[in-house]
């Protein structure tokens, strides 16, 4: 049978411990791990600080000996304890990751989930999702890409770039464009507002009722949008909205319309209205590069906040939302900072193109070995 023990608490240690009990804030099991070594200092035996403490004969020793081996500091902590499993291998995250890059899941599937992976490796799903957490993939996702192959590419980004970062003097460049086949849909059903827990409802289906243009010029200076809503968007439609962009702007200004390759936007037409007003200058964006056309953004947010939620039950009304929020944006317009210059534009997408030739060099030699 175990013999009590004897500790000799310094001062400065009493006086710490008794701090430790008397303060409220002091943790519970720090409190009586203190007063197991108090008692003990005071000479009282096991049985005594069992019944002071409430604690089991083992829990008095533990921290009997742990004050002993780490003082203080040693009751304020708990011991470290050895993982239940194994961590696993540098092997076995390796395959998992190389299977991950390199290998098709077995099926036929086209990207690796985790269940499927711990099955084909032998480990958990949570383990499989550590270690591509650890090393950043996302196999669920993918993003999609478009690189340019407009033989002027460098020449347009470093145009249109240069209307963003340093625009002529005594003069106004607009973001131009049309949002086309915008919907007037009815849901089938009433949704259910938004309450605690829940969010609002909508049906899957609905019911079309016409469609409308939005043709947009976005102030890339104010942030301001001239629009106005037509049934189609052909060459006259384009004219007729070059004529609303003509009223609204002084005529003192020349007015550079960045615009994209639509056909409708070069018919001979559109030039010969243009040879009329020659302060209207257009600056084409490259072929597959809308993200260059800061109207973009506006589409995006009138979508966003305007359209894809709404219920209309005519074109007529769907208009009227639009115009509504024409309003409202110009009431307070804030533009769009752009900040990339068109080396650093160029740049990247001389390493995406890199990039791209070296898969298909990869996917030509893995065909090769086929």
């Amino acid at each position: 049978m175990r013999n009590d023990i004897c500790i000799y608490v310094s001062p400065a240690d009493r006086a710490r411990l008794e701090r430790l009990v008397a303060d409220r804030n002091t943790s519970r099991k720090a409190a009586w791990r203190a007063e197991i070594v108090l008692a003990t200092a005071d000479g009282l035996g096991t049985m005594a600080i069992m019944r002071r403490t409430g604690k089991s004969k083992p829990a008095v020793w533990r921290w009997q000996e742990r004050y002993i081996e780490a003082g203080v500091d040693g009751l304020l902590r708990d011991k470290t304890r050895p993982a239940r499993k194994k961590p696993l291998s540098a092997e076995v995250k390796l395959a998992v990751l190389t299977k991950t890059a390199q290998e098709r899941p077995p099926g036929g599937g086209t990207h690796w989930s985790a269940r499927t992976m711990a099955r084909t490796v032998g480990i958990s799903h949570r383990s499989v999702q550590r270690i591509w957490a650890e090393a950043g993939l996302k196999p669920h996702l993918v993003t999609t890409f478009k690189l340019s192959n407009d033989p002027k590419f460098a020449e347009k980004v470093t145009d249109v770039v240069g209307l963003y970062l340093n625009p002529p003097d005594k003069a106004l460049v607009f973001c131009v464009d049309e949002k086309s086949q915008i919907q007037a849909l009815d849901r089938t059903q009433p949704g259910l507002p938004m309450k605690k827990g829940r969010a609002g409802t909508m049906t899957h289906d609905y019911k079309r009722h016409g469609t409308t243009t939005l043709f947009a010029a976005l102030d890339v200076k104010t942030g301001a949008v001239i629009g106005e809503c037509q049934p189609k968007h052909r060459a006259k439609e384009f004219i007729r909205f070059l004529r609303t962009i003509d009223r609204n702007t002084p005529k003192s200004l020349d007015v550079h319309l960045i615009v994209d390759n639509y056909s409708t936007h070069k018919t001979q037409a559109v030039k010969d209205w243009l040879a009329k007003h020659p302060r209207f200058k257009l600056h084409f964006i490259p072929t597959s590069s809308s993200w260059l056309n800061q109207v973009e953004r506006f589409f995006a947010e009138i979508t966003r906040k305007r359209i894809r939620r709404g219920v209309f039950t005519s074109v007529a009304q769907l208009e009227t939302a639009i115009c509504d929020y024409l309003d409202a944006h110009n009431a307070d317009p804030k533009p769009f900072v752009w900040t990339k210059s068109a080396d650093v534009i160029l740049a990247k997408v001389h390493r995406a193109r890199a990039a791209l030739d070296a898969a298909k060099s990869r996917n030509q030699a893995l065909e090769s070995e086929h």
